[in-house]
């Protein structure tokens, strides 16, 4: 096998430019907290194990000209659209924590959140921990690198991309739009009641003045959330992982409606 990598170098070389954008994309493994020497060896064991299924036949791999040079690029992007899209899934779990965040009296406290690479308040934080946990308890590592990197080895490469371009932009925009239906149906339990929490204290605010429950508003609004939030957890970390199931299932659509459209691989 050594002796196959070695001979066909340039071959492996771009696989292992399209695992390493993956990785670099890809949430929890894109984290600066994950040493680069770690990344790029993981690129190139992922390459290693992809290496005698990959679609590299047709190519020009001459090593020193220029097309080599667009095809490196090609299968970066490749990478780049793959992690991107994942990043879009989990995103939604943020996303859903800064819904309600403000409703509870948490909107002020945005800290820097090292899984995902921004400023994130702390329920969205919350929500992405858990997100991540469930990824990983669902074997979402094996799914990444089964289903989205050695299924589009096997499937598709820049040149089978650029003609299926209709369907990447069909499933990028899909994904968008899934982002924020996915937050809101995983928000809307606690945003609702709080809603409601804050409608009852404004009507006995209303009802009785000399209550002053007002003052009391926040307090109210932090319990009733935490308590919400403790007795739908079970229920929220199903939604998380049909949430990332979904996403795996878009992506390998993807790779296999390419494949056909050029007569690759199903």
């Amino acid at each position: 096998m050594l002796n196959e990598i070695l001979a066909a170098a340039p071959a492996f070389l771009l696989i292992a430019v399209r695992a390493l954008a993956i990785i670099e994309i890809s949430p929890l493994l894109s984290s600066d907290a994950i040493p680069q020497v770690a990344k790029i060896s993981l690129a190139g064991f992922a390459a290693y194990a992809a290496f005698p299924t990959a679609l590299v036949t047709g190519w020009d791999l001459a090593p020193y000209g220029l097309n080599f040079i667009y095809l490196i690029i090609g299968e970066g992007i490749i990478g780049i659209i793959t992690g991107f899209y994942l990043t879009l899934i989990f995103t939604a779990f943020s996303t859903a924590g800064q819904f309600f965040s403000l409703q509870m009296g948490f909107g002020a406290s945005e800290t820097f959140d090292p899984l995902s690479q921004i400023e994130n308040p702390l329920m969205g934080q919350y929500l992405n921990l858990v997100a991540m946990l469930v990824f990983l308890s669902n074997s979402g590592f094996q799914q990444l690198f089964l289903g989205g990197f050695w299924r589009s080895i096997q499937t598709i490469n820049i040149v089978s991309l650029v003609e299926g371009r209709e369907h990447v932009v069909g499933m990028l925009l899909a994904g968008l739009s899934k982002l924020f239906l996915d937050a809101i149906v995983i928000s809307m339990p606690i945003l609702g009641t709080l809603f409601l929490t804050s409608l009852a204290t404004g009507l006995i605010s209303k009802a009785a003045p000399q209550i002053n429950i007002l003052s009391e508003g926040f307090p109210i609004s932090i319990t009733v959330a935490f308590l919400l939030i403790y007795a739908t957890m079970p229920f929220m970390m199903e939604a998380f992982g049909r949430v990332v199931d979904a996403g795996f299932r878009s992506l390998e659509t993807l790779y296999i409606q390419i494949g056909q459209q050029i007569g690759g691989v199903s």
